[in-house]
């Protein structure tokens, strides 16, 4: 065998054996027992399931949405599927005070916190951008400013416990995408953000961990809502989504993305712009 193709086998053999190391599962499900969480925007969607997902896993739990009545529909279901704890905190996170209060409930209540779920999203049009710079300004309240409070507020009990921030965000944070620039806006921001207060706790030595999720198209009732007959793109399941998300923070992810096309579109960003514009054009309904 020349020395070529010895080098050839060696370097693919190498890479083999890192990509199996890097992709390996370290999941353990039962390190999720009795982990003290609190996931927001959990009465529908995305923050539902995963509430569903740490009730079998036998968590304690605080779900936090603005809507009383969903929330409390969602907690019943949780203790049947087995947490050992579940709670409810009905919050406005337009409202800076709420944030704030339900981070000081969960911790109160759950004599500590584990794990900071941050999903709630406020409401925004699927549409080419009208101007208005006051929704912008709103959705910023809700989608980033609430995040960084409630982070605030959480880091000290955090630390205590050596727990985790898992932010749910989207490839919009990391790609430009038409129809939703206030969303964009928004998801970059959090990108930036909880990207450099990463680096920061790394370098303080603090033992908390980031996860940011990038996730495509997820077939929620109200993604589906928004973008039905608009966009050329299967959705991916909720369900398996709250779980992929939940399997990140667990195991200390830096980044989730979900599913695999939402990381080969981040990957075509910056080598391929060309290819990379005309898939996210291709993927809409749209007639000038």
């Amino acid at each position: 065998m020349n020395r070529p193709v010895k080098v050839i086998l060696v370097t693919t053999a190498v890479c083999a054996a890192l990509l199996s190391f890097l992709w390996r599962d370290t999941f353990d499900a039962e390190s999720l027992k009795g982990a003290r969480v609190l996931v927001t925007g959990s009465s529908k969607g995305i923050g539902e399931q995963m509430a569903y997902h740490y009730a079998r896993f036998g968590a304690q739990i605080v779900i936090t949405a603005r809507s009383k009545d969903a929330l409390l529909k969602v907690a019943e279901r949780c203790q049947e599927l087995g947490a050992q704890r579940v709670l409810q905190v009905a919050a406005d996170m337009s409202v800076p005070t709420d944030s704030e209060r339900v981070v000081a409930f969960a911790v109160e209540k759950l004599g500590g916190l584990d794990y900071l779920v941050l999903n709630h999203i406020g409401s925004s049009n699927f549409a080419m951008w009208d101007g208005d710079v006051e929704h912008i300004r709103t959705l910023m309240q809700v989608n980033f400013l609430s995040y960084a409070q409630m982070t605030s507020s959480a880091l000290p009990a955090l630390k205590e416990s050596g727990g985790a921030i898992v932010v749910v965000s989207s490839i919009a944070g990391k790609l430009s995408t038409p129809f939703v620039a206030p969303y964009t806006a928004t998801k970059f921001a959090l990108t930036g953000f909880f990207g450099t207060l990463r680096q920061e706790l790394a370098m303080q030595k603090a033992n908390v961990s980031v996860t940011i999720c990038m996730l495509g198209l997820i077939d929620t009732e109200s993604a589906m809502k928004k973008v039905r007959e608009k966009v050329n793109m299967k959705a991916a399941p909720a369900t398996e989504a709250a779980l992929e998300i939940i399997r990140s923070g667990a195991t200390r992810q830096k980044e989730l993305y979900y599913p695999l096309l939402a990381q080969l579109l981040c990957l075509s960003r910056d080598f391929f712009p060309a290819v990379r514009d005309w898939i996210i054009q291709s993927s809409f309904n749209y007639q000038p």
